[in-house]
């Protein structure tokens, strides 16, 4: 198994984002995703920008995939969105339709999870177009991604294994919202919030995180346990979204794991402290996600 970090989420300061890749160059981790998934006025970083950071990493002997925007909305959404396919260079990670049409028959691709990719026959159609690999659905349990992959399509698979799950989008900015601001003049308040904004229920439990029009789980989701089970089904590259703080302690605890230079269960006790939140893996028990299932 290979280990990929996913596409920072979140809007983070331009010298914290390159720091940030600095530090993840010099990790265990096999494949890294560049680029902005969430909201088109962020703009810290332009492509130019993430095109210089894939090209360090991949001279540190990284995989460096540029992932294209989820959400489309504007002429100006789908301009960018040609330039990142149409680069040349770097393998694309597709997460809409529209760069799937983009990319079939020209360029290999990857399909991102937001393409909701739940059967053979779906999966067998995206490799017929060109698909290298293809990313779980978040809320996949174990024993439905079982059926998607006893028709041994001839495809890589990558997993979500660990993060704050980003469960929708929308074309209302919800961060912008909570401060009483219109979307096209929300200041970029996403900047204040590193690890998104939390929201909590009446009883004070953590439920969701507003990530502008993206909304994710409070809780982290954490599959480190699962180790025996991916080996298993053929699971071919577990993904870690990055987080503000100790992604790159993260990613060693999971390659640790992943080699047996560690437990999974010390891994998972050493990165309680590092998470944002406490961790969950219900979704790929078959049950709420929000759960936590004893081993």
């Amino acid at each position: 198994m290979k280990l990929a970090l996913g596409p920072i989420q979140y809007y983070w300061p331009r010298d914290a984002v390159f720091r940030f890749y600095k530090s993840i160059a010099a990790t265990p981790v096999d494949i890294v995703y560049l680029g902005e998934t969430v909201c088109s006025r962020r703009h810290e970083l332009r492509l130019a920008d993430w095109t210089n950071i894939a090209e360090k990493l991949r001279d540190a002997g990284k995989e460096v995939i540029l992932s294209t925007q989820v959400l489309l909305e504007s002429k100006s959404d789908v301009t960018v969105l040609k330039a990142i396919t149409g680069n040349g260079g770097f393998l694309v990670e597709a997460n809409d339709f529209g760069a799937v049409r983009l990319l079939a028959d020209v360029a290999p691709f990857i399909a991102g999870s937001q393409l909701n990719i739940y059967n053979a026959q779906t999966l067998q159609l995206m490799a017929k177009l060109g698909a290298r690999r293809w990313v779980v659905p978040l809320e996949t349990s174990r024993q439905s991604l079982a059926c998607v992959l006893e028709d041994k399509v001839q495809i890589e698979t990558e997993l979500f294994a660990y993060g704050r799950m980003p469960l929708a989008y929308s074309a209302r900015c919800f961060t912008a919202r909570h401060h009483n601001l219109p979307k096209d003049d929300c200041q970029f308040k996403c900047l204040e919030y590193p690890d998104g904004l939390l929201m909590k229920t009446r009883e004070s439990e953590h439920f969701l995180t507003l990530n502008g029009i993206q909304t994710q789980s409070a809780l982290v989701y954490n599959l480190v346990r699962e180790m025996d089970a991916f080996r298993e089904l053929g699971v071919g590259v577990l993904r870690i979204s990055p987080q503000a703080n100790h992604t790159d302690e993260i990613v060693t605890l999971f390659h640790a794991a992943m080699n047996g230079e560690k437990t999974v269960s010390k891994a998972l006790a050493d990165m309680e402290a590092l998470a944002p939140d406490r961790f969950c893996d219900g979704y790929w028990h078959g049950q709420p996600g929000l759960n936590q299932i004893a081993a």
